[in-house]
């Protein structure tokens, strides 16, 4: 796999294709140079007062053009450098961030799982906790439906909840019976100890009376 194909930043892109030219711009300059070695080391050692010949002028000339247009293409790569380190800078500054608010996002993730255990522990508690609700004396579930038939398509907690609430019902019902016979039954026992209290007069009346005609008595029993 080739760097392009690596590479797919536009910018990234740039500063290579850039980077090529260069390095072709450079490789021409010095093939340029190195092509006319002797026509240069003659041009050192001629007389610097002779006129240059119109070859060397061309030459001197093509090799300033290949010089600009170098400078030109390294000009162009230190910008696009500086762009680049700017680029790397503002990209840490944002990873420095995102990774910031990922590391919040997975603290808050970890207090969701905490809550989460512990809202599975309070249910799992609340599902084996012996509700006193299951222990009371309901009617069976078939007879229940049996009595109240519009009950049939309720889900279990509603039935449960109707259940309740008939047995409630029924209760509040014997209580208000009980409550009656209650009262029935402190009228009888207050009207048996009023009775209880008559007999009770009743006898100090005989006794009385029996005292009373004991001389009666005794005269009967003497002997004329």
């Amino acid at each position: 796999m080739t760097v392009s194909e690596i590479i797919n930043d536009p910018l990234l892109r740039n500063v290579l294709d850039t980077s090529a030219y260069t390095r072709d711009q450079c490789l021409a300059l010095l093939s340029q140079a190195e092509s006319n070695p002797i026509r240069a080391h003659q041009s050192e050692q001629a007389d610097p007062y002779a006129a240059p010949s119109s070859n060397d002028d061309d030459i001197h000339l093509a090799l300033r053009r290949q010089q600009k247009l170098l400078n030109s293409h390294l000009a162009q790569l230190r910008g696009l450098n500086r762009d680049a380190i700017l680029r790397v800078r503002q990209t840490k500054q944002s990873t420095a961030e995102a990774r910031q608010e990922v590391d919040r996002l997975h603290l808050q993730l970890q207090n969701l799982y905490y809550k989460q255990r512990h809202l599975d522990g309070e249910i799992a508690a609340c599902e084996a906790y012996d509700h006193k609700y299951q222990q009371l004396p309901l009617i069976p579930v078939e007879d229940f439906l049996t009595a109240h038939p519009e009950h049939v398509d309720d889900d279990e907690n509603a039935l449960m909840i109707a259940r309740i609430n008939h047995e409630h019902a029924e209760r509040e019902a014997l209580e208000q019976v009980r409550q009656g016979l209650l009262k029935k039954k402190q009228g009888l026992i207050a009207d048996n100890k009023k009775r209880k209290d008559d007999l009770a007069n009743l006898d100090k009346d005989l006794e009385t009376f029996i005292d009373a005609a004991k001389p009666i008595q005794k005269t009967f029993e003497k002997e004329y």
